[in-house]
């Protein structure tokens, strides 16, 4: 091959390779991670984002005979420079503390007790809130991969000298916005210490009107509304498919896929007294006709009657 030929061939192969990357750029900017050893779950689309087969998805959620949590330790994560900053904090902090301890014994955890496990244990509504951890270091100005949330899990809880926990559920708020990422937030699981752990994944919803519950009882700020709301999704799903092999319907929709965007009540009042406008979970006694509870049974977007406010 003479030496034109040979910077011919350069030129290609270096323009193939600008185009493979900046299309990879694209997607790491726009889609959730894929081809994780462990996927995002219960991906919170973003209003209006929702893909064909969990948008017509029907039925009841199938047991795939994997963990369930029983109880969960929870804790809240916020990692990023802007946390530095008693503005951008504004209420989010100190309200996601009341949000995760309200939790605990709430009517709303309550809607997902129907659900049990391989031996026959049951998901309850028994949770306990360790408490915040600040991280002021960058975060991902991207959609992050589940391995990147997973080591700050890691890393965090390891600066703080907290002991990981089987039943743990971390919760990792970042700083920075979604920008062409069309969800809100996701969960997925992983190991510290060679513990199994479960982790959450959501980003700066101030001002993000894809993913804003719209609030308008001026109890909260609109950053704080958003996360609440995209909390209560993906602690309910992580509760009953925690590991990937819990509970899902044929589409692969978890209870807080199947009533995204829905809302059975105008607020939810916590144990703890705490109000929230926060989307229900799926039950499917309620869709069965079976549910003999007092809690407002409603439809979905696709006109189910399988939604449970946690509202009595």
């Amino acid at each position: 091959m003479n030496s034109s030929k040979v910077l011919i061939a350069l030129v290609v192969v270096i323009l193939a390779t600008i185009s493979l990357s900046a299309q990879q750029s694209t997607v790491a900017n726009s889609e959730p991670p894929l081809k994780e050893e462990n996927p995002p779950l219960g991906i919170h689309w973003a209003k209006g984002v929702l893909p064909l087969g969990l948008a017509t998805a029907s039925g009841d959620m199938l047991y795939n005979g994997g963990d369930i949590m029983p109880t969960a330790v929870t804790g809240a994560i916020f990692w990023g420079t802007s946390w530095a900053s008693s503005t951008f904090r504004g209420d989010k902090v100190t309200g996601l503390d009341l949000w995760y301890t309200g939790f605990n014994g709430s009517n709303y955890a309550k809607a997902s007790d129907e659900y049990t496990g391989l031996n026959n244990d049951q998901v309850s509504s028994s949770t306990s809130y360790i408490g915040h951890f600040i991280d002021t270091s960058s975060a991902p100005r991207h959609a992050p991969r589940t391995s990147t949330i997973n080591t700050e899990v890691c890393n965090v809880l390891t600066a703080y000298g907290v002991t990981p926990v089987t039943n743990g559920y971390y919760a990792v708020y970042v700083d920075s916005k979604r920008g062409g990422a069309g969800y809100c937030a996701w969960h997925s699981w992983g190991i510290c210490n060679g513990t199994n752990v479960q982790f959450a994944f959501s980003f700066n919803l101030d001002g993000d009107a894809g993913c804003d519950p719209r609030d308008t009882s001026g109890l909260h700020s609109q950053g704080l509304a958003a996360l609440a709301n995209v909390s209560g999704h993906e602690l309910s799903e992580a509760r009953t498919d925690p590991r990937g092999a819990g509970w899902f319907d044929s589409a692969g929709a978890e209870n807080g896929d199947k009533c995204a965007w829905t809302f059975g009540a105008p607020l939810v009042s916590f144990s703890n007294g705490s109000e929230w406008k926060i989307q229900g979970e799926w039950s499917n006694q309620a869709f069965d006709g079976t549910y003999t509870g007092t809690d407002t049974v409603y439809p979905n977007s696709s006109g189910q009657d399988g939604c449970l406010a946690g509202a009595k």
